[in-house]
């Protein structure tokens, strides 16, 4: 079984995984290890399968960019299937099987940090983790790096500038020395601290793929190569490279760049690191272990070691460790952390619990139902990671400029060179050398590639802070385009939990035996107004009796057989359709409750009305300011609800409501957003995300009112987690605001490159006569990159409503 001393292959898909892995088995007398969670729980099911040879893959192999294939990309659910499904899986970032990708070019993959083969920038992890010891530990050494290059750079910058600032120079060092003492300060710099971005630029070449590590390699190399020719054989030079009568020297010109782009390759390394505070605080939530109930008693076992079915104990002031049902004890649970409200929920037998929620005050015991990346947390967490990685249709711009700017960079630099040695001053060789050099650092294109990912990972980050969950990078585009925004009422204007107000009854029944008939029926049903018939009854002391021969009518009721009477419950019309008698007597006092703003449901028991119920559903307390800053934002905002006209109109003149639609079924809300579109209209829908899924997907921008454990993550745009409707102003607002920020970084790349370019290749030497130095483009580099972070952080502080 075993492939080596320190690696072994996974029985179940045949990859070569680390005997350190946390996905261990133990059968028959022998240890097995495994690359995912996935893998292991497949050969605990059947080990026999496997060890028999059944392997399900071969393992991953490299293609000719170096990007690694995902391993089991087929046949193995854990593998191919949707990241948010995989956060406890072995491509997590930090486990030996993790896959890494490219912020700017998704395609590509591989197993293992290292750097883009197209444009040089570091891969990140493709599945998040609360933390990664191989991110921390690619910052420090660039630190390290970085301050052996400082260090060393500083003599060398003394040295070869101090006789410019009247600084004896000489008097320190021997003219015979003066170049082997640089070079000696010099070589470890270009070729220790600067060989990662060297090595990034040689394999450019080799690739064909050029970038700007294309041009920092052959700008350093070229000053470096010539300086140290100079030194070995300074009688080979000709007298056009002299200056004041000898050979220049450009060491320090080769080992200050190196120093000033380890400095922006710092900054970026702690800027993403910044940038994933959001989803290091959000994986924080869950706790780091667990207590299992077993037959031998209660142990407590590592959060990854859960699995599906376990049964858990939750203390009192603990966090819920994954997501499931509770099976004994009562308490009562903070959610605050998904739905924004402090008020505990009350959790007893039978109640879905949620994962990263906190137990207050009693001992629960629950059934893990949801654990690793199916979790509700799990989900949203992956949802971040891969929001932040995706990309904004803008960036296709960058891609295009990104293509011809380089080889148009190294073509001005070729240009620069044979200009000044043609018709520059003496020593017109030197000249030419370092205008073209200068030429090649100043035009390095970091801030173009940083422009646009650093502001969608500091926006998506932004929004999950604030509960705002953004599905991807086009979403923050589209969403600022937007004009029109139509909603649900139930749960996205108001609480979404209706309450039974009013019972009026117009037969021989009384109020509590209509109630207790009724609540039977709808204990049948999971429509939201259903379970408010139920809850009244639980109330009130009503006792829940068996329906039978429930039915679903088409247009919106509901029918069964209770104690041996017919029961249909729903609208007017619809009773009216079924040949109830004496619907007409409930219209009148209907009508009072709707202008109020109920919703009323008819009741007839054995083929006639007996009973009207007004169920209202409170407006949310944060809807009316939170509608007042989208209208200050200029969208309109369209309210669609199935509820009756009177009150819909109720609700819509009570806050402000630009247009309104009452009686809409599901599909005429998603025709309605069709000719919206039509009409030119950018539209918003925001709802609870299942009965508005048509809607949802016919707009440009589905967003998903998520409350408690219904978040409906993978059903729109945008999730909200608190089903707040501030949080679509939020969604909005952020999205202006992400975008404005993109299209700044954008105009400072794109600026400083048309500006640096001329500048570098000499356009002041007429005027002035000055030639800009390597190091001070170098420098000027730096501070455009620099300069397009600090703005793309801005966004981690800028209010969103």
């Amino acid at each position: 079984m075993t492939h080596s001393r320190q690696t072994t292959i996974d029985p179940v898909c045949g990859m070569e995984v680390d005997q350190r892995s946390s996905h261990r088995s133990d059968f028959d007398g022998g240890r097995y290890f495994f690359c995912s969670r996935s893998c292991q729980q497949k050969f605990d099911d059947a080990p026999e399968r496997f060890l028999a040879g059944e392997a399900e893959q071969d393992p991953p192999h490299h293609d000719d960019a170096g990007a690694a294939h995902r391993c089991c990309s087929h046949g193995d659910s854990s593998h191919g299937e949707d990241p948010a499904r995989r956060s406890g899986s072995s491509a997590a970032a930090g486990d030996p099987g993790a896959i890494y990708t490219c912020p700017m070019h998704p395609e590509v993959e591989q197993i293992g940090p290292g750097d883009c083969p197209i444009c040089g920038m570091d891969l990140e992890p493709k599945f998040a983790n609360a933390s990664d010891d191989r991110d921390v530990a690619q910052y420090r050494d660039m630190k390290r790096r970085l301050w052996v290059g400082l260090v060393l750079s500083l003599p060398l910058l003394v040295l070869a500038m101090g006789p410019m600032i009247g600084l004896r120079v000489s008097a320190l060092v021997p003219d015979v020395a003066f170049g082997w003492v640089q070079l000696a300060l010099a070589a470890p710099v270009v070729f220790w601290c600067g060989w990662p971005l060297l090595a990034r630029g040689i394999k450019s070449f080799q690739t064909l793929q050029l970038n700007m590590f294309s041009l920092i390699a052959v700008g350093t190399l070229a000053a470096f190569l010539f300086s140290l020719f100079v030194v070995v054989f300074p009688a080979w030079i000709p007298e056009a490279f002299y200056e004041d009568g000898k050979p220049p020297l450009y060491f320090e010109a080769a080992a200050v760049i190196i120093t000033l782009v380890l400095l922006g390759q710092v900054l970026e390394l702690r800027a993403r690191q910044q940038t994933g505070g959001a989803i290091r605080e959000l994986m924080q939530l869950a706790p780091e272990t667990a207590y299992r109930i077993g037959d031998d008693g209660e142990e407590e076992i590592a959060l990854s070691e859960v699995r599906k079915g376990d049964r858990l104990r939750v203390r009192p002031g603990e966090k819920v460790p994954v997501d499931g049902r509770v099976v004994g004890g009562t308490s009562r649970v903070d959610e605050s952390m998904l739905t924004g409200e402090p008020v505990p929920v009350q959790k007893s037998e039978g109640d879905e619990i949620t994962g990263g929620t906190l137990n207050q005050t009693g001992a629960l015991e629950m059934e893990a139902v949801g654990v690793g990346g199916d979790t509700v947390l799990g989900r949203i967490v992956q949802m971040v990671a891969q929001a932040q990685r995706s990309r904004a249709p803008i960036q296709k711009l960058v891609d295009v400029v990104a293509r011809y700017f380089v080889p148009a960079v190294i073509v001005c630099s070729i240009l620069a060179f044979l200009l000044w040695a043609a018709f520059g001053p003496e020593p017109r060789l030197a000249h030419a050398f370092v205008a073209a050099v200068a030429v090649l650092i100043i035009a390095c294109p970091c801030a173009l590639g940083l422009a646009t990912p650093m502001s969608v990972m500091v926006g998506v980050g932004r929004g999950a802070k604030e509960g705002v969950l953004i599905k991807n990078a086009e979403v923050l585009e589209v969403m600022e385009k937007v004009d029109t925004l139509v909603v649900d009422k139930t749960g996205t204007l108001t609480q979404g939990r209706p309450e039974v107000t009013a019972i009026e009854t117009f037969g021989q029944w009384s109020s509590s035996d209509v109630l207790k008939l009724a609540a039977a029926v709808e204990s049948q049903s999971e429509h939201p107004l259903a379970k408010a018939v139920v809850r009244r009854a639980k109330s009130d002391g009503v006792p829940i009796l068996e329906a039978s021969g429930f039915d679903s009518i088409t247009g919106g009721g509901v029918h069964a057989s209770v104690d041996q009477h017919q029961v249909m419950i729903g609208k007017a019309d619809l009773l009216e359709q079924q040949s109830v008698s004496g619907v007409d007597a409930g219209r009148g006092r209907a009508t009072q409750h709707q202008s109020e703003g109920a919703t009323v449901v008819f009741i007839a028991i054995d083929g006639s009305l007996q009973a009207i119920m007004a169920i209202t559903d409170p407006i949310k307390e944060s809807t009316p300011a939170a509608l007042d800053t989208l209208h200050d934002l200029g969208l309109k905002v369209v309210m669609l609800t199935g509820d009756a006209e009177r009150t819909a109109k109720s609700v819509a003149e009570k806050l402000g409501i630009d247009e309104f639609h009452a009686g809409v079924s599901p599909q005429q809300k998603h025709d309605f957003i069709k000719r919206l579109k039509d009409d030119g209209r950018t539209v918003a829908m925001a709802g609870d995300g299942i009965n508005d899924a048509p809607a949802l997907a016919e707009s440009h921008v589905g967003i998903a009112m998520g409350t408690g454990t219904g978040v409906a993550i993978e059903s729109a745009g945008v999730t909200l987690v608190g089903g707040d409707l501030r949080g679509v102003a939020a969604a909005s607002s952020l999205s202006r605001k992400t975008m404005r920020n993109i299209r700044q970084n954008l105009f400072f790349a794109f600026v400083y490159n048309a500006i640096g370019v001329p500048i570098a290749a000499g356009l002041f030497y007429p005027l002035f006569g000055v030639l800009l130095s390597p190091m001070i483009a170098a420098a000027a580099m730096s501070f455009s990159s620099v300069s397009v972070i600090a703005n793309a952080l801005r966004l981690r502080s800028a209010p969103l409503t």
